[in-house]
């Protein structure tokens, strides 16, 4: 027997009680009958208000209202009890704010076709465990306003101020993804995160539906879509 092939056996016997001791790899990392790690499920738009959801094409229409200064309190908000912000005068807290303020005298609605107040929200966008309030509007010419607001310091503090024709809201795990509607045909899906401050733009989807062939109007499609979404608790 020549030297190569003393060496050969010897590589064979070494690989085999390798592979003994150690099993054997496959190429993506796991060893033989290791189970693959389980995927993660990414969160999926929920509606806020479902009686609002609305399927007719999207366009652009989505105003942020908040600007580059760090949010400051309401100056004249409800003072917050041991229930947080579940515990306030919603009618208070809107017409202590002067974004709000006007739509306070319309009252409240429990379905879409008429103007004013929503049923309020109640969900948990800055991670800390308590729930934020989240208020929206519906206006005589169709247009919506939300705002929602967040305790700090034993005080009130709007985060997010948003306006758009024909809005849907819905909630991505912590992230609010507001959607809008025009005749106009175009689509927009403007996700918001809370950065520590305050909920800002973390992903805009838009469309132009109604200019491909035949005038169709294309679809809207929102990020992360998967199971798991959190619902927000609606108050009354």
């Amino acid at each position: 027997m020549t030297r190569s092939t003393h060496r050969s056996l010897a590589a064979l016997l070494l690989c085999a009680l390798a592979a003994v001791a150690g099993g054997c790899a496959s190429p993506d990392g796991l060893a033989s009958g290791e189970p693959a790690p389980p995927v993660s499920t990414q969160p999926r738009p929920e509606p806020l208000w479902r009686a609002w959801v609305d399927d007719s094409p999207r366009s652009p229409g989505v105003e942020d209202g908040n600007g580059r200064t760090p949010p400051t309190p309401l100056p004249h908000a409800p003072a917050l009890g041991p229930d947080g912000l579940a515990g306030v005068d919603v009618a208070a807290v809107v017409r202590a704010d002067r974004n709000m303020a006007h739509y306070a005298t319309r009252g409240r609605i429990d379905a879409p076709g008429k103007p004013g107040l929503r049923p309020p929200v109640y969900l948990d966008l800055t991670g800390d465990g308590k729930p934020e309030l989240i208020v929206a509007a519906d206006t005589e010419s169709g247009r919506t306003a939300l705002t929602v607001y967040t305790a700090r310091d034993g005080r009130i503090v709007p985060v997010l101020f948003a306006t758009g024709r024909r809005m849907a809201v819905e909630s991505l795990g912590r992230d609010l993804l507001i959607r809008t509607a025009a005749d106009a045909g175009a689509q927009q899906a403007v996700r918001y995160q809370w950065d520590g401050r305050r909920m800002t733009v973390v992903s805009e989807e838009r469309r132009c539906g109604g200019c491909g062939p035949g005038g169709a109007s294309g679809a809207s499609s929102a990020p992360g879509a998967s199971p798991g979404a959190e619902r927000g608790r609606v108050g009354r």
